[in-house]
């Protein structure tokens, strides 16, 4: 990731958690990124509104999930012209399209990884330059952040290269994809794509309210799952349309639980 430079100044970042350690796990991931400086955290919904109000950050790492007001309730609580560059960090993904329609910048899903982490801040750090360059008024600002994510929005179809000749596959098609090396193969159709891309680049461009990583070689579209059977040791086989069958990894098994809503049962 390239960091800030000496000319600019650095990227004021607010943390709010309600977890000390998911707050002390971004304090750690932020001291080591050049150019960002920590300017307040806040453990409650209220004490975000009251640090964001009085530090006017650059960019907020939002949970949503808090006491004395959730995230959702912390954006109607700011002002347009003081609401920062929205990251929300969560454990829960059933709040991915309610936060995309929010307008928030990423969706970082617990756990993450310092790459991901990154990904994230260098997305940000990009539309807070662009803000800080644009001479235009803020409504103005504001309407060229929102043209910029909605470029970044997931894509509805993949280009892949089949036979020769450039394939265009719908996404709502794709019933899972599986990581070789510095390559994918996606399945959709009955049909399998060989696309010279990692698993963890194709998954930070799908929609994440639909593809949802079950394995570490293992991406599966969510809307395909028609059945799940337990497995010893926290994994689990997934049935999808077609007849597919795959294994999750025992490291998933809240992610899983979550997206399919087995949360107590």
């Amino acid at each position: 990731m390239s960091g800030g430079t000496s000319e600019e100044a650095p990227l004021r970042v607010v943390v709010a958690d309600d977890e000390p350690l998911a707050r002390e796990r971004l304090r750690t991931l932020l001291a080591g990124e050049p150019g960002v400086a920590l300017v307040a955290e806040a453990a409650s919904g209220a004490e975000a509104v009251r640090a964001v109000l009085s530090t006017t950050p650059d960019v907020l790492l939002l949970d949503i999930e808090m006491p004395s007001g959730d995230g959702f309730e912390v954006l109607r609580a700011l002002p347009p012209d003081q609401t920062p560059v929205v990251v929300f960090v969560t454990a829960w993904q059933r709040y991915a399209v309610q936060a995309f329609e929010a307008r928030a910048l990423d969706y970082l899903l617990k756990p993450y990884d310092r790459e991901r982490f990154r990904t994230a801040l260098l997305r940000a750090r990009q539309h807070v330059r662009l803000v800080r360059r644009s001479e235009a008024p803020p409504h103005r600002q504001e309407e060229m952040l929102c043209a910029l994510a909605q470029a970044e929005a997931p894509p509805r179809r993949l280009p892949v290269k089949a036979d020769g000749r450039i394939r265009f596959v719908d996404c709502a098609a794709i019933t899972h994809v599986e990581a070789e090396a510095n390559y994918v193969r996606v399945h959709a159709g009955g049909e399998q794509f060989i696309m010279r891309e990692t698993l963890t680049h194709l998954e930070e461009r799908l929609d994440p309210r639909r593809f949802l990583r079950v394995h570490r070689s293992v991406l599966v579209n969510l809307d395909h799952v028609r059945e799940l059977e337990p497995l010893s040791q926290g994994e689990y086989i997934l049935s999808l349309s077609g007849g597919v069958a795959l294994r999750t990894g025992r490291g998933h098994r809240s992610r899983v639980e979550q997206a399919l809503g087995l949360e107590g049962n």
